[in-house]
């Protein structure tokens, strides 16, 4: 890493008392899901942020979900972290992807329909894996802002955009101009949050979970899964698909489940 980056890390800002006490909700084996609805209810403006990701066309439900009793509910109290925590997070750093080639919006559609299809995906014969695989599939590219702010910094937009061009492969680009990926960077970020090391284990070896500790490895594949299917654009494509579903025979996990999530993420896109 370099030193540069390391120092952006160093020097972001502690996370604000409402991730604090949601983690500490999520994390306390006694807790229930109303200490969870109390917390969020108590800040209207992520509460606000909750049910807008909530009521995203992308999961599909018909009726409008106007209570955060409801969303945590019907999504569990995982999904919620990962809603809440992406709120809180994204608002501690200032977006400029274009070394990437886009926007703030489009950075934020690519998290949302990452997260749309672990969540469909996962949901029914994974469910327990959400706790830590919905804020990761909402946090794991957040490294790419640091990375983003450096190759500006050091004025490598040309360099990186060569790169991607050469190379048709984000992570390594990024390595080969700025020395580390979007993973690792994410990775650090979060560790330097405290937050819980499996979250960490799963973002920093999404790009090859064979190196994850084995209880953090199915976690880690599912998620390179959806990274290949969902690429940085946020665009599905035959091609991306058929790249994610090698991976899924590789890994021996749910097809079927995966094939019925891309569809529906398609048609309610």
């Amino acid at each position: 890493m370099t030193e540069d980056l390391l120092k952006k890390i160093k020097q972001l800002p502690p996370l604000p008392e409402s991730a604090l006490k949601i983690e500490a909700v999520y994390q306390d084996p006694n807790s229930s899901f109303n200490d969870m609805v109390k917390i969020l209810e108590k800040d209207p403006l992520l509460t606000a942020d909750i049910l807008k990701a909530a009521n995203s066309p992308l999961y599909g439900f018909s009726r409008e979900i106007n209570a955060i009793s409801q969303a945590v509910g019907l999504f569990g109290m995982g999904t919620v972290r990962g809603f809440a925590l992406a709120s809180i997070v994204k608002k501690s750093f200032t977006l400029d992807l274009s070394p990437y080639g886009i926007n703030s919006d489009m950075f934020s559609a690519l998290s949302k329909k990452q997260h749309a299809l672990i969540t469909s995906w996962c949901i029914k014969k994974e469910n327990k894996l959400l706790g830590v695989l919905s804020p990761a599939a909402f946090l794991v590219e957040i490294g790419k802002v640091l990375i983003s702010q450096q190759i500006i910094a050091e004025n490598k937009q040309i360099a990186f955009r060569d790169a991607l061009a050469e190379l048709q492969d984000v992570e390594a680009a990024e390595r080969k101009v700025i020395g580390i990926d979007t993973p690792e960077i994410s990775a650090q970020i979060f560790e330097h949050w405290r937050f819980e090391e499996s979250l960490v284990s799963v973002i920093r070896h999404c790009l090859d979970p064979e190196k994850a500790d084995e209880s953090d490895k199915k976690a880690a594949k599912i998620l390179q899964v959806v990274r290949v299917a969902v690429p940085i654009n946020g665009v599905i494509t035959e091609a991306s698909a058929h790249e994610a579903k090698k991976l899924i025979e590789k890994y021996k996990l749910d097809l079927p489940s995966f094939e019925e999530s891309i569809k529906n993420l398609t048609n309610n896109n």
